[in-house]
């Protein structure tokens, strides 16, 4: 026991070895270079500048936005306009041949009134008549007859007016004959029908 109390005074004693490269303590705020790795806070001003510069930014995006929005109406109704002026064009090109057509169908119409039934040439000038009907149908072009409607002058045009006798006789106003059947293309009257009214 006393040799090892002996031998234990005997050994100088070691400090507990310091290792160079010693991770920094958890204050330190350098790197290995020496240079300093953490971020100061930001400032007032820097906070401010920021601020303003996402405002001017947004506000280019809102000014982006509406022009935008701007070119996209003014586009949509560009369209609509190019589309209505496109199908106004195109009645007005149905309406002006209706009228260029419809002499000639009235003249068949006669043809057929005044030909002999027995005439061989009868159902050739009915089937020319018939074609040309189907294709002002085909067109959109309708034509209306209005015997027994109340006179509509803007449909009808008056060409004369025969008394009616006062039992049994048409109404004042009433379409009693029709000279010339008239023409519409929808809404539009191409040619109104040639009437005589009740007086």
């Amino acid at each position: 026991m006393t040799d090892i109390k002996q031998t234990l005074e005997e050994e100088p004693e070691t400090a507990p070895a310091v290792d160079e490269q010693a991770a920094p303590t958890p204050g330190d705020a350098s790197g290995s270079d020496g240079s300093d790795t953490g971020s100061a806070p930001a400032t007032g001003e820097e906070v401010e500048s920021d601020l303003d510069e996402l405002v001017e930014t947004a506000k280019q995006r809102d000014e982006y936005l509406a022009l935008a929005q701007r070119t996209q109406a003014d586009f949509e109704n560009y369209r609509k306009r190019l589309a209505r002026e496109s199908a106004g064009a195109q009645e007005r090109g149905v309406v002006k041949l209706a009228k260029e057509l419809l002499p000639a169908l009235d003249n068949l119409d006669r043809a057929l009134e005044a030909a002999d039934q027995d005439d061989p040439l009868l159902q050739g000038v009915r089937l020319v008549r018939s074609e040309l009907a189907d294709a002002l149908a085909r067109l959109g072009i309708e034509s209306f007859s209005p015997a027994g409607e109340t006179f509509d002058p803007s449909l009808h045009e008056a060409m004369a007016s025969v008394p009616q006798a006062p039992d049994g006789g048409a109404a004042s106003g009433t379409v009693v004959e029709v000279y010339q059947p008239g023409y519409r293309l929808g809404e539009h009257v191409i040619r109104p029908a040639r009437v005589v009214v009740a007086a």
